[in-house]
């Protein structure tokens, strides 16, 4: 089974629901745990949601498109957003702040990383970041 889907969203949060209902209906078909199902989805929304707010800032002009792209072992999902960038070096990593209290930023990319089988950035020639994350159906 080879299936690609493109999806085109507005720059707001609660787009990134029309990607979910996507991923998880492709992931239902292609006979993913419901426990894996609910890590794509929390892994989709952290990225879509990081695309609106830090890749696009919130410009309602700009947009987030999501590829969904399966074949018989895995799914790749790929997050574009049209921002000036990131540095994936300088997103928080640290959970706990030398205070003692937890930190605030950085936990969507530490839950991403930790869900998926796979998860890494690209930046993209011109504007913009790619986040990839791949899902594999057994393991």
């Amino acid at each position: 089974m080879e299936q690609l889907l493109e999806l085109h969203l507005p720059n707001i949060l609660g787009a990134e629901k029309e990607a979910i209902k996507k991923a998880v209906t492709i992931a239902e078909k292609m006979g993913f745990a419901r426990d894996r199902i609910e890590d794509l989805k929390t892994a989709l929304a952290e990225a879509c949601i990081n695309a609106i707010e830090h890749g696009n800032k919130f410009d309602q002009n700009k947009k987030v498109r999501v590829t969904l792209a399966a074949d018989d072992n895995s799914l790749q999902v790929i997050v574009y957003d049209e921002g000036d960038g990131i540095d994936p070096k300088k997103i928080p990593t640290k959970r706990v702040r030398d205070d003692g209290f937890p930190c605030r930023r950085g936990y969507g990319v530490f839950l991403i990383s930790n869900l998926m089988n796979e998860f890494y950035f690209e930046k993209n020639s011109g504007k913009g970041n790619n986040v990839k994350m791949l899902m594999h159906l057994n393991g």
